[in-house]
């Protein structure tokens, strides 16, 4: 059974005390949930103070991208051992923010994916269709390239070492949201070629939905059977709301063995 998993990207939000105040109240909020695993990722500059804040919660730390090489004259990136330096588990690659404005194309997602799976993170996956191509009725193909791509030649020794989003650009920020049947048939066409791209151990791989997630929506969402979880933007900067999402009530399904406050 897969554990869902809750992600709340701060993108660029927060300076320390801010994030260190929102950390303190989010451990209160949510100390007493079980059977998910909660995410947060904020800015680099707070990582290694939200690190030492999460010391002993149920909370796991993330960051919002990296540099594909290990270390050299690169100004202004980050590498896997920095990353994993300050605390993280895991790091968000090529969400669409970084393809729209920063030029990341599948290429560069690929080589991130390695470097972060040789440095010891686990990489959160970003794809994702905009609205144009989704009117045009290429959803499909823009996934599968940027799967295809993004993961060629990448081997996996377990399948938690990696984790798929699926992000509708067209549903990012903008307050439209992926009906839950629309989210799930582009997750089981995910699954289906996790499944032809990493054989088997793919079905064991977590895909969560991003795209305007909120606490009004995310119970409906998570009655799919194969959305696991959540990449939360706006939603993630505010205790209460986040809190609400990652406490998300599925009725009538068991998707783990513990149980959903």
């Amino acid at each position: 059974m897969r554990k869902p998993i809750i992600v709340g990207n701060w993108k660029m939000n927060c300076t320390i005390p801010e994030a260190f105040e929102l950390v303190k109240r989010l451990k209160m909020m949510v100390s007493e949930v079980k059977g998910r695993e909660i995410v947060i990722a904020p800015p680099f500059t707070a990582l290694s103070s939200v690190s030492h804040a999460l010391i002993g919660s149920n909370m796991t730390l993330a960051a919002q991208n990296l540099f594909w090489e290990g270390k050299g004259a690169f100004t202004g990136e980050i590498s896997a051992e920095m990353i994993l330096d300050s605390g993280c588990d895991y790091v968000i690659i090529g969400h669409s923010e970084r393809r729209q404005f920063f030029a990341e194309t599948d290429d560069s997602v690929n080589r991130k994916v390695k470097a972060a799976l040789a440095g010891g993170l686990i990489p959160i996956v970003c794809v994702g269709e905009t609205l144009a191509e989704r009117e045009a009725g290429e959803t499909f193909p823009v996934i599968e390239r940027q799967l295809t791509n993004g993961l060629n030649d990448v081997r996996l020794s377990s399948s938690e070492d990696l984790v798929i989003a699926y992000e509708p650009v067209w549903a990012i920020g903008t307050g439209r949201t992926a009906t839950p049947s629309q989210a799930q048939e582009v997750h089981a066409y995910i699954r289906g070629l996790l499944k032809n791209l990493l054989g088997e151990a793919a079905g064991d791989i977590r895909v969560l939905y991003g795209g305007s997630v909120k606490p009004e929506n995310i119970d409906e969402l998570m009655t799919e059977p194969d959305i696991d979880g959540a990449l939360v933007g706006g939603a993630s900067l505010k205790a209460d709301s986040f809190a609400r999402i990652v406490r998300f009530k599925v009725h009538g399904m068991a998707k783990d063995t513990e149980h959903y406050l």
